[in-house]
């Protein structure tokens, strides 16, 4: 690591004081350009521990930086990974503060994985996911950067939770053995105008391979995937802005819809 302690604390701190404030701090890259990933992942989890001492309990992971569209809308050029929370999670059709609880969001549609069975990395394949996964759903995630203007490298999004704000969850499950989730098809629109289309494929050639990324990088660190926790496996359309007043919905071919509008 090339941050000492006390700035990976600070930075940590900043953070989390920016999510719940409501404000942006300037990019990590820029006040620290020695940062490492490694350094920014330690922030992470300082800002992970702030939110746990609030509360809060996590429920899952989420991958992040997972299609080509996003990498080049981020100028980010490789995946990373965040932690989620009871706090971030809305169910379908629901109204998200975004006026009081988000800064700058963006949302991306997605499939979701529950898991019935732990993933420990490394040596996880996309065969030992398909047999852990309990079932897929659609969501959206709202992406929200504590970091001025989205002016992020990898190191900033990392160190800020991947950007993760808030997730919708889908109106119904499916088996992973009963759709095809590389080629299955989304449709998302904004205020009832289609504004993007995807498919699976989009998320590294299939959401299945990211979950599996995910379970070796994170085993990397001696963390697991634990039976019961929800599995963001990153956007297959590009990132929409949204605003109070904004209603979104999308279809996912086989899986399901999932809907939701900003108060």
């Amino acid at each position: 690591m090339a941050l000492e302690s006390n700035k990976v604390t600070a930075y940590g701190d900043a953070l989390y004081e920016a999510m719940r404030n409501r404000s942006t701090i300037a990019p990590l890259s820029e006040q620290s350009p020695e940062i490492t990933i490694e350094d920014a992942y330690a922030v992470s989890r300082r800002m992970l521990e702030r939110r746990l001492a609030d509360g809060e309990v996590m429920i899952g992971k989420k991958i992040g930086v997972t299609s080509k569209v996003v990498m080049d809308m981020l100028n980010v050029r490789q995946p990373d990974f965040g932690f989620l929370t009871d706090k971030m999670v809305y169910g379908n059709c629901a109204e998200v503060p975004a006026s009081t609880t988000l800064i700058q969001p963006k949302a991306e549609g997605e499939i979701a994985f529950i898991l019935k069975q732990d993933l420990q990395g490394p040596g996880v394949t996309n065969a030992d996911v398909i047999a852990a996964t309990d079932f897929v759903m659609p969501c959206f995630e709202i992406v929200d950067s504590r970091i001025r203007d989205w002016q992020i490298k990898i190191q900033d999004t990392v160190a800020d939770n991947a950007s993760c704000g808030a997730i919708v969850l889908g109106d119904k499950t499916v088996s992973p053995l009963d759709v095809d989730l590389s080629t299955c098809g989304i449709v998302v629109s904004l205020n009832g105008e289609i504004v993007s289309t995807g498919a699976g494929a989009a998320a590294m050639g299939s959401p299945v391979n990211a979950v599996t990324w995910l379970a070796n990088t994170l085993g990397a660190f001696g963390i697991a995937l634990k039976a019961g926790e929800l599995i963001l496996s990153g956007s297959l359309v590009p990132l929409q802005a949204v605003s109070p007043g904004d209603a979104m919905h999308m279809e996912i071919g086989g899986i399901g819809q999932a809907s939701a509008r900003f108060v």
